[in-house]
């Protein structure tokens, strides 16, 4: 009867197993097969950012409704990562629970974070520039590259512990987005796991380093080769290195230790010897 319901879940115990034997897969990737899929991801985040921005393009909509719906719209990223296959440096933060279970070592995750976060931007970074030629930021008489301006230059002026922080709270939904679509067994399982977490973090206005790997690129292309004039001074390189540290560090904090780390704890952790 709970199988017909769509009740038939992975115990939360389950899936800390699950998440812990992904963990060493992931960081055991041949390089080519983790590059390759961390572009995927980067180019899957900014697609999602993409729809975001569209909704958010519509004057019409009131504050509440643009956030609400934005997010909902920013979920095809994770979406395509998790369902369609792809190596994505947030969710991979998880990884923490395959280290902490000394199941993979330091340079192993350090190498699976290094080389995923890199691709990940080429990713993100190579389908803004994709978006910029095919001229999609000219739709509703402009009002998207007007939108994406002022995305970005509101992140790249965000001071550093405000974006950590934002950057925190992102990732610690991101990866329990990630953690509930393994309780699943079906797509559709997945996707309402995946839809409110990722839609509450967009919304809350929380900072994702990856999405801001498409933001601020697309972004840095308009202000170059078009002649808009936002006051968006701060989109630079130096403000978008000024963003990505800061929430970088954040997502991994959010999501290693306050999610990946925090689970090891309640579910694998081994009692120490001689304790009850």
């Amino acid at each position: 009867m709970a199988d017909f319901f769509g009740f038939d879940a992975f115990s939360p115990k389950q899936i800390a197993e699950k998440v812990d034997s992904v963990g060493v897969m992931k960081a055991r990737l041949p390089l080519l097969s983790m590059v390759m899929l961390g572009v995927l991801a980067g180019a899957f985040i900014g697609l999602g950012a993409l729809y975001f921005v569209l909704i958010k393009s519509d004057a019409n909509l009131g504050f509440g409704t643009s956030q609400m719906l934005g997010g909902v719209a920013f979920s095809l990223g994770l979406l395509l990562v998790v369902v369609a296959g792809a190596e994505l440096f947030t969710g991979n933060n998880l990884l923490a629970m395959a280290w902490a279970d000394q199941k993979i070592t330091s340079s192993e995750l350090l190498r699976n974070w290094l080389v995923v976060c890199g691709s990940n931007f080429v990713g993100a970074a190579g389908l803004a520039v994709l978006v910029y030629l095919s001229g999609h930021t000219a739709l509703n008489q402009g009002e998207i590259a007007e939108r994406y301006l002022q995305i970005a230059a509101a992140k790249c002026s965000l001071p550093f512990w405000t974006a950590f922080f934002r950057g925190v709270l992102c990732n610690i939904l991101v990866c329990m987005a990630i953690w509930m679509a393994m309780a699943g067994r079906s797509v559709v399982d997945k996707a309402i796991a995946i839809v409110f977490p990722i839609s509450a973090f967009v919304a809350a206005g929380f900072e994702h380093s990856i999405a801001n790997m498409f933001f601020i690129p697309l972004a840095m292309l308009i202000q170059t080769f078009s002649d808009l004039a936002t006051g968006a001074d701060s989109v630079t390189w130096l403000g978008f290195i000024g963003n990505l540290i800061p929430v970088i560090l954040g997502n991994l904090v959010g999501g290693s230790v306050l999610v990946g780390l925090v689970y090891y704890v309640i579910y694998l952790r081994k009692p120490a010897s001689g304790s009850e």
